[in-house]
């Protein structure tokens, strides 16, 4: 389980930015400048890093989700487009897709990708921080989120801001690295996570901090059952989740009633 934040006023609180504690009104910068810093090179390290399997894992994720025809669904931190790519060929014409990152050089990158790919129409873009969502209460049928929750200061202020958006019958997907559950995983998990991603990170994006803080920010993660619990205490029912790759990655899967 996560460590969870260091309660205090507004000049003494602290949460966890990988294995640091700083205070809570400067994670996100140090987290902004992690993806500025990794923006142009993201799509290859995560092929790199995973082996080309995190497409896998994509896939799975959205067909958990889903979606029909003329649906609107938000990908909630969704980077550089890689579910929104896939997601705005389900929803067709009459559907839409919200690309939204909070990290602008993130956004800038996936508007690019898909505008170089010919995506154009059902796709909109916006910046936006999860906390606190910028659409109507009960505007999107679907709402996706990929490798951001972690990153986010307060995980329930994000569970409740996505919850209030959902349509009643919505549904919110979240693809998140978890904690191995196949025994003797965790000790090769970890072997790889600290000496290889750093080396990757160096050698092919010029960053090896960054890829550090990737690393100790999995780690500091909620485990599976207790994203489901944060999940049904922002509202969620019917919330479960389904390992992959022994647990190096899990979907969890919630409604709105």
């Amino acid at each position: 389980m996560a460590s969870p934040e260091t309660p205090g006023n507004d000049d003494t609180a602290t949460t966890h930015f990988g294995y640091q504690q700083v205070p809570v009104e400067d994670k996100a910068r140090r987290v902004a400048g992690v993806f500025h810093s990794v923006a142009a090179r993201y799509d290859l390290m995560n092929d790199l890093m995973s082996f080309g399997v995190h497409r896998l894992w994509k896939r799975y994720a959205i067909a958990l989700a889903g979606l029909h025809r003329g649906d609107c669904v938000l990908d909630l931190a969704g980077g550089t487009g890689d579910l929104t790519r896939r997601m705005v060929s389900v929803v067709g014409a009459r559907g839409r897709v919200v690309l939204s990152d909070i990290n602008a050089s993130m956004l800038d990158e996936g508007r690019k990708r898909l505008l170089d790919e010919g995506i154009t129409g059902n796709v909109e873009y916006v910046l936006a921080d999860a906390e606190a969502l910028p659409f109507p209460d009960a505007y999107f049928d679907v709402v996706t989120m990929a490798f951001g929750l972690r990153n986010v200061t307060h995980k329930e202020r994000a569970l409740a801001s996505i919850h209030r958006v959902l349509k009643p019958g919505g549904r919110l997907v979240v693809l998140e690295f978890s904690k191995p559950v196949v025994p003797g995983l965790a000790p090769v998990y970890d072997l790889y996570s600290f000496r290889m991603l750093p080396l990757m990170g160096r050698l092919v994006a010029n960053d090896a901090e960054s890829y550090r803080y990737l690393a100790e920010s999995i780690r500091m993660h909620p485990d599976q059952q207790t994203l489901r619990d944060l999940m049904q205490a922002a509202g969620f029912e019917s919330v479960e989740y389904y390992n992959l790759t022994g647990g190096i990655v899990a979907v969890h899967r919630g409604y709105k009633y």
